[in-house]
């Protein structure tokens, strides 16, 4: 049997699953680290190098990458482009006011999102001023933070410091991922909530796992399966964390709300899992209980740091709807008035979202998303200087070929291997994607409404993490597969390296092609043209 040491450094070659049932050798130990048997260890311990010098410093590199993309010329193009003439100049009145302002009717603005996004373009503004980079520096740090996260998070995956900083590159040099970095949109905030959100639930997921083999080694899960305890590891706090988080997704936009059951999920199967492979006998009809306690727990919380977020509107009297029910002539009640008149005012915003099927030339169905069928234009200007007779500057916002056209195979690659390996990570990956993903199918399917690429931009993580995991399957063979002579484990990594590395290449190639309409450099027309590979659709 493979020691758990040899185990951990195996990257994809050691998905420490959960399997269906316990093997017979997954009886709990007595007590004692040594009686703890090996193959229980290694699905209990996971791979953490979180105070590894060499990974943070690979990790640093990444981000330093992420960084220098995100901000050098960040000021540019001038002016404001696409809805930053919403979101933008709405921070800024809410700097001084308190809630959204409308300078036309001199009152207040109605608005049909949560304020928390536009607060952080208000940071940047406070901090820089009410100009093109004080309102879009708070997106370039939400940006950067995210490739941080998923670096991080990958190399907690994947159990590989390569793979890791591997997907936090492949973000970096993401074009869709950049332009929305670069841009005063309320998008990039709602994707990194999501993504530190669904990085705390596999913190806590650890966390669970510790306590319960330690549980195991202090004997006190007796061998019948019997639990002799309530809690292990006391309050899960990296879990409260997590719904924390989800809260403050929620207070970006509401499409967030469609994580809620993925992350009352994911606690479940891996609460049961965990106690299947201690050894408890019906673990995850055991599991539920507890899960669900803490899922409501859990809930409280996202609904209380979600209400927060709308203090500004509940701390003034000038809010739309602030004071409905007083408009109305009836009674007004402190505290609960106020709860009533929000709620009136969400009722009205769900009933603009569902009737809100305008055309729009930039719109586009969620089919069309990943294969970058109608990318949104930020910003055009065909008169600043190039060199050339006809010059062309344009924000596009479009993912990097290379990398968007790998998603596809990628997720269905991702499904093959998570069924033949009965992998954890790859129903994580799968679930984490189809959260902000799938759901906008059955609006656009029943409803018919007018949507745009960059709802998706809270998947792309994960969809960078199953390209990612696909190419860590073609480097390492699986667990069972190292029986294979080393010569031949050896060989299949090398292939696998190459293939990792010549990909790379190929994807930093097509964004440096790309980057001109990413950031909007003013370049000859002929240029511009060539880079709009799908003709009309990209015009």
């Amino acid at each position: 049997m493979t020691s758990a040491a040899t185990a951990q450094t195996d990257g994809l070659a050691d998905p420490a699953i959960d399997p269906g049932a316990p093997s017979k050798a997954t009886s709990p130990a007595r007590t004692g680290d040594d009686l703890v048997p090996a193959i229980v260890r290694r699905r209990l311990v996971p791979w953490d190098r979180r105070f590894d010098g060499y990974s943070w410093a690979a990790t640093g590199f990444v981000v330093a990458i992420a960084a220098l993309l995100r901000l050098v010329g960040l000021a540019d193009p001038k002016g404001l482009v696409f809805d930053e003439v919403y979101y933008a100049t709405d921070a800024y009145d809410m700097l001084s006011r308190g809630i959204e302002w409308d300078e036309k009717t001199g009152g207040p603005a109605y608005v049909v999102h949560p304020p928390l996004g536009k607060w952080a373009i208000a940071l940047g503004e406070a901090a820089f001023g009410n100009n093109e980079f004080g309102w879009r520096i708070s997106a370039a740090v939400a940006g950067i933070l995210s490739v941080l996260i998923l670096t991080r998070l990958a190399i907690r995956l994947f159990g590989s410091v390569i793979l890791g900083c591997s997907a936090g590159l492949l973000l970096a040099l993401d074009g869709f991922h950049l332009v929305m970095s670069r841009t005063a949109l309320l998008d990039i905030f709602l994707q990194l909530f999501i993504l530190a959100a669904f990085a705390a639930l596999v913190l806590d997921r650890d966390h669970r796992r510790r306590r319960w083999l330690g549980a195991i080694e202090q004997g006190r899960v007796q061998p019948t399966g019997r639990v002799v305890f309530a809690f292990p590891g006391g309050v899960p706090w990296w879990r409260l964390t997590a719904a924390v988080l989800i809260g403050c997704a929620c207070g970006v936009k509401w499409s967030a709300m469609s994580v809620l059951p993925i992350f009352f999920l994911l606690v479940w199967l891996w609460e049961g899992g965990a106690q299947r492979t201690a050894g408890i006998r019906w673990g995850y009809l055991k599991a539920l209980p507890y899960a669900f306690g803490w899922s409501l727990i859990s809930g409280v919380i996202i609904a209380a740091v979600y209400l927060a977020t709308w203090t500004g509107w509940l701390a003034t009297d000038d809010g739309y709807f602030r004071h409905w029910l007083a408009d109305s002539g009836r009674a007004e009640p402190p505290v609960i008035g106020a709860l009533i008149n929000l709620w009136h005012y969400h009722s009205e915003a769900v009933g603009f979202h569902n009737q809100l099927v305008t055309k729009h030339p930039y719109q586009s169905w969620p089919w069309q998303w990943l294969l970058l069928g109608r990318p949104v234009a930020f910003f055009w200007d065909g008169d600043l200087p190039c060199g050339a007779s006809h010059c062309a500057a344009e924000v596009l916002l479009l993912g990097t070929p290379v990398l968007w056209w790998s998603f596809i195979p990628a997720l269905l690659a991702l499904i093959w291997f998570g069924i033949a390996r009965r992998d954890w990570r790859a129903l994580f990956i799968l679930l984490g994607a189809a959260a902000n993903f799938l759901p906008w199918f059955w609006f656009a399917i029943t409803e018919g409404r007018t949507m745009f690429s960059f709802y998706v931009l809270p998947s792309v993580p994960f969809f960078v993490l199953a390209v990612a995991y696909v190419l860590g399957a073609i480097m390492t063979p699986t667990f069972a597969s190292q029986r294979l002579d080393h010569e031949a484990v050896l060989e299949r990594r090398k292939i696998g390296a190459v293939v990792l590395g010549v990909y790379l290449i190929l994807v930093a190639v097509c964004f440096w092609y790309f980057y001109p309409v990413f950031v909007g450099e003013s370049i000859p027309y002929s240029e511009w043209s060539a880079r709009m590979w799908l003709g009309s659709r990209w015009i």
